[in-house]
């Protein structure tokens, strides 16, 4: 979803740490960036900003930006391959097409993890990408195809894209379980933004959160043991706006207790994607301040 931000504002790069339930800021700049990915061999972190990919290296503490060669327009939602090879996009046209919204262009591509030439995933627009299988066969996304916004997996060669939810209202956010077998989500099927989980094939939906806040993002950690998301304090309806007051909390999937992890302003661009570090202990987020003039 587009972001339009007319304060200056501050990005601040921070990393949780699940065993000491501390909160760790590794960067910030004044300026605007979004949606942290964590390598597989924790190098880098993956994050975008002015509708480019970057690098942020864990050694020099710097950004580079990531070759992706035609696609000059990417959103937010972009990960990381299991193997660590490949990146995956999503990115608008450059030059839409007449009277058509430039963010409805979206697709979802693949290359190479060094950067290069994107490959076309799915041809049908507009398509936002979520997860990737553990077996990195498989990608999840949310797209439109005809009123409402819904789920869909399809090959990472591309090919036929498979539906997995179909209602009037608004389903997002989908990401893989560790052993590949649910895909969590949020939506609003309820009435109100709650987290829910699917098997891969659509079925057995079942909603697990349901109190006043507006749920978002689920991302299942690598041990699979918790679900970390992001919740907006105030009720959001369908929205997910940026720089509310927003929490991260962990939901404990033996227990199915939920457990509040820290509060900040934030909401989009806070945790879009996929951030855990490899060994499930840490995950990464953004957090935002205004600047004042």
């Amino acid at each position: 979803m587009p972001l339009n931000q007319t304060k200056e504002i501050k990005s601040v790069l921070e990393i949780y740490d699940i065993t000491t339930n501390k909160r760790e800021v590794i960067y910030a700049e004044t300026g605007h960036f979004e949606a942290p990915n964590w390598s597989r061999n924790d190098g880098y972190l993956l994050l975008n900003s002015d509708a480019k990919l970057f690098k942020w290296d864990f050694k020099t503490k710097k950004k580079t930006v990531v070759d992706t060669g035609f696609a000059k327009d990417l959103n937010n939602d972009h990960g990381i391959s299991p193997d660590g090879e490949q990146i995956v996009i999503s990115s608008a046209d450059a030059v839409p097409a007449k009277d058509k919204e430039q963010w409805l262009t979206s697709k979802i591509y693949v290359l190479p993890a060094s950067g290069g030439a994107p490959k076309l995933v799915t041809p049908k627009e507009p398509s936002f990408w979520h997860g990737w299988s553990p077996d990195g066969q498989i990608l999840t996304y949310t797209a439109r195809r005809e009123e409402s916004f819904d789920i869909y997996s399809i090959g990472i060669d591309g090919g036929e894209e498979t539906r997995l939810t179909d209602g009037k209202w608004l389903d997002d956010g989908p990401d893989y379980s560790h052993d590949g077998n649910y895909i969590y989500y949020n939506s609003m099927q309820s009435g109100s933004m709650d987290i829910w989980r699917m098997k891969t094939n659509g079925s057995q939906k079942t909603q697990l959160t349901k109190d006043s806040y507006s749920n978002w993002f689920p991302h299942p950690s690598p041990d699979g043991s918790s679900v970390v998301f992001l919740s907006y304090l105030d009720e959001q309806g369908e929205a997910h706006p940026p720089m509310k007051r927003v929490v991260l909390r962990l939901y404990d999937l033996e227990t199915k207790t939920l457990k509040t992890l820290c509060e900040f302003t934030g909401g989009q661009g806070s945790i879009n994607v996929p951030s855990w570090s490899p060994d499930g202990k840490r995950f990464a987020f953004v957090s935002y301040e205004e600047v004042k003039s």
